[in-house]
Parts: structure tokens; C-alpha cells; sequence
């Protein structure tokens, strides 16, 4: 039988649940610019942009941010 999950194991769920939120509005936002004839620096910056706007809207979904509390 499993016991329950411990704090420790929650938060690193939920740490790995936002960083790879972050990680998907980030890349998707670089695959938007593979559409179109874009440079490659410019789909590297649609990707850090995306990135940003990641770890903003997680900061404001989750307060705790990305810490996983």
C-alpha cells in the first residue's frame, strides 16, 4: 500500500508542474515564429520573451512563485 505524499514530494511536484508551464508558453512562443520567415535570433527572442511572460503568469497564479511552496 502507499503511504501519503510528503511535504517535501508536493513541492517538488508542483515546482516541476510551474518550471515546465514556463517552459511550454516559452517554446511556444518560438514555434509561433517558425511559422514565418523570421531570423533566428529573432525566434531565440519570441523564446526568452515567452519565457518572461512564463514566470509572470505563474507569479501571479501561484504567490508563492516558483519555489513550490
Amino acid at each position: 500500500m502507499v503511504g501519503p505524499t510528503t511535504r517535501e514530494e508536493r513541492r517538488s511536484a508542483s515546482r516541476r508542474l510551474k518550471l515546465g508551464f514556463v517552459a511550454l508558453v516559452g517554446i511556444s512562443g518560438g514555434l509561433i515564429t517558425l511559422q514565418g520567415d523570421v531570423p533566428l535570433l529573432l525566434t531565440l527572442l519570441a523564446v526568452l520573451v515567452g519565457l518572461l511572460v512564463g514566470v509572470v503568469i505563474v507569479a501571479l497564479a501561484f504567490p508563492s512563485g516558483l519555489r513550490g511552496n
